[in-house]
């Protein structure tokens, strides 16, 4: 009896468990896709084995549910290529999509369509690229085999849905009999992403671009930054239709335009910034690649963040306390998600080391919060990586925030968690020059950056004498750390800048350290207003 009773409870619990699986795994927030979208181009491909599409706009699907889609059609006078984003759920072209949850795009022939007529569907991001067509021997396999195999799926999918229907009748009793609370409400995880989403100076037309065979209508405005790969400008992006006074509606973008010559660096930059695992509030957020063949030239189109970068800020502004936990908060949770291996919804994604870490590189959004910029020399740490692969990485970055090993090009290969180490490393620096502009140090200084003594661009080797020869770092005066919070954060940083990479902290303890330090960024606004109470109080008094 009691072996009765043990085996009837732990067939309870495991029922229990499935079902909460399946509730989590429907869940679960989907993310839209980058596909191919040209809609209509003439091609030469002649529809055997393997044809890549002719189309330089890649775009953000409007739907979480969207696949990418391409359509090859032959007629008597020409062959054309449709890369469109398609809801599976509904027909295109009166046909249902099949085999959508492939990673490849390999095509299969539709009769009565008028001409000759391909079409595949897939769902990575941009596999509507490259397209495989069978051949003739394997279509003529393939048909054999579906016609052997219809009897066994006809009986096969009778007794699935039998089973379906006959679980979903348990569970329902199962649900019924048991007082649980209630169901899980993950309305609220929508609106923090949607509240994400809106956080961008650039959202309502541009995060759901016009899928136009032609390219986004965009007008240059100012250039407002120039780096070695390419120049910045704030731009215009112009909506569909005109408001009443006559004036064409625009929303504000930035364009990071690259020459013919700088294929490479924009390429992967671009490929950084469509893995949606990238999307965070502290890193910048990304609308669309181009490739503007007549001008030459190819475009990144973000969001635009008229603060400007961080150095520019500093230059001209004296932040306080709470401006300096802000800044230095978002910083390092921003560093803290490109590094982790798993994004905020626990979902697994690649890590990735910036190498390029300094205050240019970080702009200042209009909340005073930091979000990461120019991704052109970060790298994928994926373990598949071999050390080859990772030494051809080279010594990349800017000399004057580049950590000693990454000077002495002694960067340990073996572990991808050095490349993560060098980052804390420039990182630290960054936050050093935020505290040299906080009026809690008291008398502040115009605005230096690390190793000022240095010439404005130091070189390597310049570098390399005052960080590996004297050990040296910029100074923590004795001023700086009367202050409790920026004592803490002068403390990670001293952790951070560490000549020993294993014995760095880590960007996420960094950003739990901030956030620790919450209750005095608090504490201050309240003592603050206490202190405003006396003078109001003096005023009336005189009055």
């Amino acid at each position: 009896m009691e072996l009765l009773r043990f085996s009837v409870f732990w067939c309870g619990t495991i029922l229990f468990g499935s079902i909460l699986l399946e509730e989590a795994e429907s869940s679960r927030v989907k993310i839209r896709k980058l596909c191919k979208f040209c809609d209509e181009r003439a091609t030469n491909c002649t529809g055997k084995r393997t044809c890549k599409v002719d189309c330089e706009i890649t775009a953000i699907c409007p739907d979480v549910q969207d696949v990418c889609v391409t359509i090859w059609r032959k007629t008597a006078n020409n062959t054309t290529f449709d890369t469109v984003c398609h809801n599976p759920a509904q027909r295109l072209h009166d046909l249902a999509l099949e085999d959508y949850n492939n990673s490849k795009c390999e095509m299969k022939e539709v009769v009565g369509m008028g001409s000759q007529f391909f079409i595949c569907s897939c769902s990575e991001e941009e596999c509507n690229e490259n397209i495989f067509f069978p051949s003739a021997k394997e279509a003529q396999v393939v048909a054999v085999i579906m016609v052997s195999l219809v009897p066994l799926l006809v009986v096969a999918v009778v007794v699935v849905t039998f089973f379906y229907f006959y679980r979903v009748c348990r569970q329902r009793k199962a649900r019924s009999k048991c007082k649980r609370g209630p169901p899980l409400d993950f309305s609220d995880a929508h609106a923090i992403m949607t509240d994400e989403e809106g956080s961008d100076s650039s959202s309502t037309h541009a995060n759901n671009l016009n899928h136009n065979t032609e390219l986004l209508p965009i007008e240059l405005d100012v250039l407002v930054g120039k780096g070695r790969f390419a120049e910045v400008y704030k731009a215009k992006l112009k909506q569909g239709s005109s408001s009443s006074g006559g004036e064409q509606a625009f929303e504000t973008v930035a364009v990071k335009i690259f020459s013919y010559e700088e294929y490479a660096s924009w390429k992967n930059e671009k490929e950084i910034f469509s893995d949606a695992d990238l999307r965070h509030d502290n890193v910048l957020h990304f609308l669309t690649a181009e490739e503007r063949k007549v001008q030459r030239q190819y475009w990144l189109i973000t969001a635009f963040h008229p603060r400007g970068n961080l150095q520019e800020y500093l230059i001209h502004h004296v932040i306080d306390w709470h401006d300096l936990w802000v800044l230095g908060s978002s910083l390092a949770a921003g560093v803290a998600h490109l590094h982790s291996d798993h994004t905020t919804c626990g979902r697994y994604k690649v890590a990735l080391a910036h190498r390029d870490i300094k205050s240019s590189n970080i702009l200042v959004k209009s909340d005073l919060t930091c979000c990461l910029c120019d991704f052109g020399l970060a790298l994928r740490l994926d373990n598949s990586l071999s050390v080859e692969e990772l030494a051809n990485s080279g010594q990349v970055g800017t000399a004057r925030y580049m950590a000693p090993e990454v000077l002495e090009s002694r960067i340990n290969l073996e572990n991808i968690e050095s490349f993560k180490q060098a980052d804390v490393y420039s990182m630290a620096l960054v936050l050093w020059e935020m505290i040299s502009r906080c009026s809690a140090i008291g008398e502040v200084k115009e605005y230096e950056p690390p190793f000022g003594n240095l010439r404005e661009n130091p070189c390597v080797e310049s570098m390399k004498d005052s960080v590996l020869r004297d050990r040296g770092r910029p100074e923590i005066p004795d001023s700086w750390i009367s202050h409790t919070g920026i004592q803490m954060v002068c403390a990670s940083i001293v952790e951070c800048w560490d000549h020993d990479p294993e014995a760095r902290v880590t960007a996420q303890c960094v950003a739990e350290r901030f956030y620790d330090m919450e209750y005095l960024d608090k504490l201050s606004e309240c003592s603050d207003s206490e202190e405003k109470i006396p003078e109001e109080i003096s005023a009336v008094d005189e009055k």
